[in-house]
């Protein structure tokens, strides 16, 4: 099958492009390398921004599905320039809706749920609290009716692969950064919940669905777990550390359970990797020194974007 993997470079990309090498699939990445400096991986490689239509298109003809990865992600990071990312999240996916008949694999998030007390479903409200979850519950829509399947993920953690970014803006990950730098985690209230889910499952499920007939919306997660109990799973690995905590709210006021039995029920979903192994893989990564720098800012969205500003640039268009 051929496989076109929009927004490839990225975390989830990662681990997908190697898992659909191994299946013997022709694989094809576009990416405009927003957080690289380069692409190692042994696939056809094509250098672009999403916004560029002339450019993709092409690429979409060739492709038998496309995997679109493609976004400005997390609360923070879309919210410095709410226009670009209508344009990128939204407007993307309802050019790729119009443009493309073929099987198309889309994640979505589970923040478009909001700040709700009761274990949610599919079918239950909404509530998108960011330009980030609203962008994403808009292109859902555009893919209704489309040979479409749609993934709510939960939030990620973990390592995917052995080359492809790695983001540490993620609170499993953001927590095993702080345990093991700092031997000191403070936790913001903590009784909010999160959906969790390992990288390489959120691949996986992109893999096994890529040739099923399933469409629409199914959420994905592996276990919900509240902050403050997360970080004393996350102490279980680093026996010294030491938590505080604060009846300070912390400022993102999403909290969230989520039913991911849909998906284990149509698509036989079954998620692989615990939350315990995914802080082994960035402890590992950080004992090995193989991140030498965990401030720099390319492991976090929202802070490379302030830093260079590079979520404004396109090619042939002056910045706004």
């Amino acid at each position: 099958m051929k496989v076109l993997v929009v927004g490839g470079a990225g975390y989830v990309g990662g681990p997908l492009v190697d898992m659909l090498l191994e299946k013997g699939h022709a694989v094809r990445v576009y990416d405009a390398l927003l957080y690289e400096e380069s692409y190692r991986k042994p696939v056809d490689f094509v250098y672009g921004d999403v916004r560029d239509r002339e450019r993709l298109l092409p690429h979409l003809g060739w492709a038998d599905a496309v995997v679109w990865l493609a976004a400005l992600v997390g609360d923070g990071a879309c919210a410095l320039n709410p226009e670009v990312t209508v344009e990128i999240n939204q407007e993307g996916v309802r050019w790729l809706a119009d443009a493309f008949g073929g099987r198309i694999v889309f994640m979505s998030t589970c923040s478009v749920y909001g700040a709700q007390d009761a274990t949610l479903d599919e079918t239950s409200p909404t509530g998108p609290l960011s330009a980030y979850a609203v962008t994403k519950l808009a292109a859902e829509r555009y893919l209704e009716g489309k040979n479409a399947i749609i993934f709510r993920l939960g939030t990620l953690f973990g390592v995917g692969d052995q080359f492809s970014r790695i983001r540490l803006d993620l609170v499993v990950n953001t927590l095993t950064v702080r345990a093991h730098r700092e031997g000191h985690i403070t936790v913001f209230g903590g009784d909010q919940f999160r959906p969790l889910l390992h990288v390489s499952d959120a691949a996986e499920a992109v893999l096994e669905n890529l040739e099923s007939t399933s469409t629409g919306v199914f959420n994905l997660h592996r276990q919900n777990v509240r902050i403050v109990d997360l970080a004393y799973q996350v102490r279980n690995h680093f026996p010294d550390m030491v938590i505080e905590r604060t009846g300070v709210q912390f400022q993102d006021t999403r909290n969230y359970r989520v039913s991911s039995e849909k998906a284990a029920r149509e698509l036989g979903f079954k998620a692989e990797r615990s939350i315990d192994q995914g802080i082994e893989e960035v402890k590992d990564l950080l004992d090995s020194f193989r991140i030498r720098d965990v401030d720099n800012p390319r492991y976090t969205n929202q802070a490379f974007l302030m830093a260079f500003n590079t979520h404004l640039a396109f090619p042939g268009r002056k910045n706004p």
